[in-house]
């Protein structure tokens, strides 16, 4: 018998908003939850809501549009996760593994280096993302093997690697005083300047893969099985592979082009959506999504208001990431059974 997934569904949503309510009432100018509520019932009535105006700009302004962010974020880096970690079969599969993170890395530090502006670094960054991923399954798709998905992996790897030289070699010969600081504060990941105008490249990305995904949730819960039984069930397994990454690489660099390069998201939370609802993607994508979007805003959180100077995100996720993938190796076997 099938267990239900509405439990696992309402505690994943449980996360996502009590992540919203802390992200919008803690920071250096408090505002209770009162005023919260206020604020939203008077927006959809239509009516001033009584709360003083800098309370509102705080919340809306200025808080808003990074909450916002912060969701779509964790959500696009979790189902992208959970897509990568059901199609190549692997537990310990993240987002970045065809190397769409370090193109994107790639693609903003020459950026920064050439001192483009804020949307140039950012379409140089997504489109470095797109660019190292189609070079890595062009490469990989040009090869004969025996097991096409681990020449794939192969591939990410190597690649991945020579991007990360790449990388290194823009920032050894950037100027140590302006554009190094930059760099290193892009690479290590952040919303912290995000404004309502830097929503508008996101959703759009974010969105399409998602709807990309959800309507291949079906064909994906067979795609984890070996390709000779899913091709023998009908499936196309060459043309939905190549659908199924291009849509989780579209949703990961638009989310490093936006917030740099944030870790573990994609690796961490998959594996705690399908503990709450089950390896079947017609109830893991959503779960995953929840669960991303809040783990991330409590993550930003965390990172905004702990210290005087805002921690990077990178550092907090590889906090919280690293002890779980140590359990994760010692339990591999009963968490992905």
């Amino acid at each position: 018998m099938a267990r239900s997934s509405v439990p696992g569904m309402l505690i994943a949503l449980a996360v996502l908003i009590a992540a919203l309510l802390f992200a919008f009432t803690v920071g250096r100018y408090p505002a209770g939850l009162g005023d919260l509520f206020q604020v939203v019932a008077a927006k959809l009535a239509g009516r001033p809501s009584g709360v003083p105006a800098a309370a509102i700009d705080v919340m809306l302004q200025i808080r808003g549009p990074r909450v916002l962010a912060a969701v779509l974020v964790g959500a696009a880096l979790a189902i992208a996760g959970a897509a990568f970690q059901g199609l190549f079969r692997n537990p310990l599969v993240s987002p970045d593994l065809l190397g769409a993170s370090s193109g994107a890395a790639l693609g903003a530090v020459l950026g920064i280096y050439f001192s483009l502006g804020v949307f140039a670094i950012e379409a140089c960054a997504f489109a470095g993302g797109l660019a190292a991923v189609a070079a890595v399954y062009l490469i990989g798709s040009a090869m004969r093997a025996r097991d096409p998905i681990l020449l794939l992996v192969l591939t990410g790897v190597v690649i991945g690697s020579l991007l990360g030289a790449g990388v290194g070699l823009v920032k050894y010969v950037a100027d140590p005083y302006n554009q190094l600081p930059a760099m290193t504060f892009w690479l290590l990941g952040s919303l912290a300047a995000t404004t309502a105008s830097d929503l508008v490249p996101l959703v759009g990305p974010v969105a399409l893969g998602a709807l990309v995904l959800v309507a291949l949730r079906w064909r994906m819960n067979v795609m984890s099985l070996p390709d000779e039984e899913a091709r023998a069930l009908g499936v196309p397994t060459g043309p939905l592979r190549i659908a199924i990454i291009a849509a989780a690489t579209l949703v990961t660099s638009a989310s490093v082009a936006a917030a740099g390069i944030i870790g573990w998201v994609g690796l961490v939370v998959p594996h705690i959506a399908r503990t709450l609802v089950g390896p079947d993607f017609a109830r893991l994508l959503p779960a995953a999504a929840l669960l991303g979007g809040g783990f991330l805003l409590a993550i930003d959180t965390v990172a905004r208001t702990a210290t005087a100077t805002e921690i990077p995100l990178g550092v907090l996720t590889a906090l919280v990431g690293t002890p779980f993938f140590i359990w994760l190796l010692a339990g591999m076997s009963k968490t992905w059974s």
